[in-house]
């Protein structure tokens, strides 16, 4: 089977999409046009590298460019390593690198259904409401 010249892969959490393109290269790694070297802060750079390291030495061959939007840091860092994990399982068809991630993190796979709960009247947030007096 030919191996394929470009893999698209795509990854959401919270109001956060990330869209991962992988192709043959040499080993760079850039979210939103900047290398992964240089994403602040560090946590959000192990983040996004969790997949690769898993991956180990056969990333060296390949290129991937992540572009995030929408969301904050953190949430783009979730949506960027979804993407990148997809991308990776994708490229190289390997079902025990699924299984590896799965059993690692599902999330590595998977997108995160959970979404914020709206607000609702009577307070000033979804849960919390106005204190009652009864004096």
């Amino acid at each position: 089977m030919k191996a394929p010249t470009i893999v698209h892969a795509t990854g959401k959490r919270k109001a956060a999409v990330a869209r991962a393109t992988v192709r043959k290269g040499q080993g760079r790694v850039r979210v939103n046009e900047r290398p992964l070297e240089l994403v602040e802060p560090e946590l959000v750079r192990q983040k996004i590298q969790e997949p690769l390291l898993m991956v180990g030495e056969r990333t060296r061959t390949l290129d991937i460019r992540v572009d995030v939007q929408g969301g904050g840091i953190v949430g783009q860092a979730s949506a960027a390593r979804t993407a990148v994990a997809r991308g990776l399982v994708e490229w190289l068809k390997d079902d025990a690198l699924r299984e590896t991630f799965k059993h690692y993190d599902r999330s590595l796979l998977v997108n995160d259904p959970r979404r914020k709960l709206p607000k609702r009247p009577g307070g000033r947030g979804a849960r919390a409401r106005r204190q009652k007096s009864y004096r």
